[in-house]
């Protein structure tokens, strides 16, 4: 692989031990020769550093040869957002509690040497494409990991029905407490926790998992990459159901909306620095910290 030289660096430093991993960082990049960047906001944080401060997140994303964010899973899921625009690899590195998506302990710093060596490879995973339209018009959204449809905390349940959107071919319907649709790489999120299926994440596939249906019968089901799900909600009373953007973007929806769902045209990749398999991963970061699959 190619030798990096521009290095965006994106800290979540609501997370404990996040700055001093920060400063740990930025100090070696230097050493390596690199350019670190950072966004404008944070220039008070860590002035009087060799840093070139960017006005926001896409602009960072777009001077940089690739993302590099220190924080949870929630720090890389924000940053894999703007640098998948760009076609920019990403790299994080936990300091927060699970840190599933992140290659790196904060105790392995060490081994950001390999970006300067070029010894390391990268990782494609697909993502999502939401389109919500209802009567304010239609809004756009990339997901990570994955969309949910849920109802809200005073709600009954709600009535789900989801069809192919190019055929118009009815597929199911769920009265539920909510519905998870995700990517490979989501599998191991929310979709897990609601007894979905763990799919290696450098597959391409759509995942679709309900919430607490009131069904015998309710499954998750796996659809072909290749396909676009039309889903409309509604609650009795027509209020209180939201569709969530990888845990971070909510929007509400009506019962006349639609939402859409498909492969994106972007993809996020991930820096694997590590020799290790998905599976090793898995059990390390999910047995190692009480977290039994």
């Amino acid at each position: 692989m190619n030798s990096i030289k521009k290095v965006a660096v994106i800290p979540n430093l609501t997370k404990k031990c996040a700055y001093e991993t920060s400063l740990d960082v930025i100090k070696r990049l230097h050493s390596l020769d690199m350019s670190v960047y950072m966004i404008k906001e944070l220039q008070n944080s860590f002035s009087g550093r060799e840093i070139t401060f960017c006005e926001d997140t896409d602009d960072l994303c777009r001077r940089a040869d690739m993302v590099l964010t220190i924080g949870g899973d929630g720090t890389i899921i924000h940053a894999a957002r703007h640098a998948s625009f760009f076609n920019k690899p990403l790299l994080g590195i936990n300091t927060g509690t699970l840190g599933f998506a992140a290659e790196l302990e904060k105790d392995e710093l060490d081994m950001l040497s390999r970006l300067r060596d070029g010894s390391y490879t990268v990782e494609k995973r697909m993502m999502l494409s939401i389109t919500h339209t209802g009567e304010n018009g239609t809004k756009e959204f990339r997901a990570m990991n994955d969309a949910v449809i849920s109802r809200g905390s005073l709600s009954r349940l709600i009535d789900i029905d989801v069809s192919l959107a190019a055929e118009r071919g009815y597929i199911c319907s769920y009265r539920a407490d909510g519905l998870i649709v995700s990517t490979p790489t989501g599998s191991s999120a929310y979709s897990l926790a609601a007894g979905g299926p763990v799919v290696e994440p450098t597959m391409k596939c759509i995942l679709m998992t309900p919430v607490c249906s009131h069904s015998l019968f309710a499954r998750p089901v796996v659809f072909s990459h290749y396909s676009r799900l039309a889903v409309t909600a509604s609650c009795d009373d027509d209020t209180e159901v939201f569709l969530t953007i990888d845990g971070a973007v909510t929007v509400t929806v009506r019962r006349s909306d639609t939402i859409i769902i498909s492969e994106a045209e972007t993809e996020t990749e991930f820096i694997k620095l590590k020799d290790r398999t998905f599976y090793k991963v898995l059990n390390d970061k999910f047995t190692e910290k009480g977290r039994d699959i």
